[in-house]
């Protein structure tokens, strides 16, 4: 049963440059995403994170995008499958915290805002 209650549609892109493991994660993740066709699997070529391993970044349209490091190609796939779920079903666009996997708390990279976003932080 899918997490996912609004019309975004996420997006997992991993990473298939590592030589250690990124295609592994690509499968894994792709095996994971059987019955929500909702998530968007993309292999991508280098996400720019070498030094901190198996990386992936989650995405859904006006949501921010979440890149991850450190991730393991035997187990993460289901890490971010549900992550990508939790942040399509968000309102505010956020990955929430409490309810992540695991994997999603330890290995954040960087969190990036939506192209339109903007803050007055005066």
């Amino acid at each position: 049963m899918s997490l996912i209650k609004s019309s975004r549609k996420p997006s997992v892109l991993v990473c298939i440059s590592c030589r250690e493991g990124g295609e592994a994660l690509a499968d894994a993740t792709q095996s994971a995403a059987i019955g929500t066709p909702e998530i968007a699997i993309q292999r991508v070529r280098c996400l720019g994170n070498c030094s901190r391993g198996l990386s992936a970044a989650l995405r859904c349209e006006d949501t921010w995008t979440y890149v991850f490091g450190g991730l393991d190609a035997t187990r993460d796939g289901p890490a971010l499958i549900a992550g990508a779920s939790l942040l399509a079903a968000d309102k505010n666009g956020l990955l929430p915290w409490r309810d992540r996997p695991e994997a999603l708390k330890k290995g954040l990279i960087a969190r990036v805002p939506p192209l339109q976003f903007t803050e007055n932080c005066t």
